[in-house]
């Protein structure tokens, strides 16, 4: 790049190819071309003697290389400059250290952030209070009709900082984390913060009205818009059997899933176990489910094969899938099925079902997750079981469920007595 010619009185030494030092009045001072950043560094050196304008712009060019060579950029980058670097370096650990489902929820947490923070917002010009206030701005954001939870807002912030923590290392920010306002401790037994679920009135008329849907969608599949209908429909129904987490549910494909016998007293039972892979797992741990086989797997099944047969054979052989290898819950075997449309047809069986203040509750798909892991907690599960099943820590099933249900309330109740005669009698 060549160098560019600036008012001066006359004095201009070229040190570097890239480098000058020029008189200002009495003063010297640096400029540089960064061809990456593709802008000039202008410093002033603070010194009239020559010799010593020198010494310190060989400081200065050589810290500016060591930058450049590093990666690091001498001009600070924007918020969304920042986010943009940090997801392309967690992008690379997906199925290492992380699950796809995993890094969608951090762009979601760094996009709240940058909602907040605005994208122009310049890093190196961000304090460690800059994000005081963003709880308080979260929660105010979302609207009336919506809430967010405390645990929510505090998992965006851990987010936030993690991010944070890179970027200073990279030399991007002037602070390692932000300090947000600390929060009141949550009260884990307050009956308002139990997890938003359905009763078992709700989900017998949501299986009922599943039912429906999936059938209607078949009885004319190949109409515009049915066969994700079904599709749809049998997601929800599966999420309502396995209360899967709906990143470990839309990764699922087909080698996944197995079915069998298994004889109790004599009585065959169809059971289906699904395997949740530890890189498509939250917490990066496989682990098996089994339940009762009611069809729906069977039905998918028969009602993707042939479309998914038909839209490999129309690729290169050589980039064909085994059919165990597609994905369960997509119309072509390689994409699986939108959140949108999942909302959109959860949207509608809860008005099918009659299942009443939505928003007020917080229900959500994810709620039928909360249903599953309290049925399981309400049937006598001890929490490790049950944390085994849900992937996730004892802790949380005994802080988030099981001290809070009124089923395990009852039996708490009466734990220790048996009925006789209409009396209960301590055992």
């Amino acid at each position: 790049m060549p160098t560019k010619k600036v008012k001066t009185n006359g004095t201009e030494i070229a040190v570097f190819e890239d480098a000058v030092i020029y008189k200002r009045g009495e003063y010297w001072h640096f400029r540089m071309w960064l061809a990456k950043e593709r802008k000039y560094v202008r410093l002033s050196l603070n010194t009239t003697n020559l010799n010593t304008a020198k010494e310190e712009l060989k400081k200065h060019y050589y810290e500016l290389k060591a930058k450049e060579y590093a990666g690091v950029s001498h001009f600070s980058k924007t918020a969304k400059d920042g986010v943009e670097k940090y997801l392309a370096k967690r992008e690379k650990n997906i199925g290492v250290n992380i699950t796809k489902g995993r890094f969608s929820t951090i762009k979601t947490h760094l996009e709240h952030w940058l909602d907040y923070i605005k994208r122009d917002t310049k890093l190196k010009e961000l304090g460690i209070g800059a994000c005081e206030d963003y709880f308080k701005a979260r929660q105010n954001g979302v609207g009336k009709k919506k809430s967010i939870s405390q645990t929510t807002i505090e998992n965006e912030q851990a987010t936030i900082n993690a991010m944070m923590k890179m970027l200073y290392k990279d030399g991007e920010t002037n602070i390692d984390g932000f300090e947000f306002t600390k929060l009141k401790r949550a009260d884990r037994g307050d009956e308002s913060l139990r997890r938003n679920s359905f009763t078992d009135d709700e989900v017998v008329a949501i299986r009922t009205e599943l039912e429906k849907y999936i059938t209607d969608a078949q009885q004319n599949i190949d109409e515009k818009g049915n066969l994700v209908k079904a599709i749809a429909g049998y997601y929800l129904m599966v999420s309502l059997m396995f209360g899967l987490r709906r990143g470990e549910q839309i990764q699922l494909e087909w080698r996944d899933y197995e079915e069998f016998e298994h004889k109790v007293a004599g009585e065959d039972y169809g059971l289906v176990k699904l395997t949740i892979r530890a890189e498509t797992s939250k917490v990066n741990r496989t682990r098996r489910i089994v339940e009762k086989d009611i069809g729906y797997f069977a039905d998918l099944f028969n009602l993707q094969f042939p479309r998914i047969t038909a839209y490999q054979k129309t690729k290169e052989k050589n980039k064909q899938k085994k059919f165990g290898n597609t994905l369960i819950f997509s119309v072509n075997g390689d994409t699986a099925i939108s959140n949108r449309a999942i909302a959109y047809h959860f949207d509608k069986i809860m008005q099918l079902a009659e299942v009443d203040n939505l928003a007020k509750r917080n229900i959500v798909p994810y709620s039928f997750r909360h249903y599953y892991i309290t049925s399981k907690v309400n049937s006598g599960l001890a929490p490790t079981s049950v944390s085994e099943i849900a992937g996730t820590s004892t802790t949380q099933i005994e802080n988030t469920y099981y001290h809070t249900t009124d089923a395990k309330l009852i039996a708490n109740a009466f734990a220790g007595y048996t009925l006789k005669d209409g009396l209960l009698i301590p055992t």
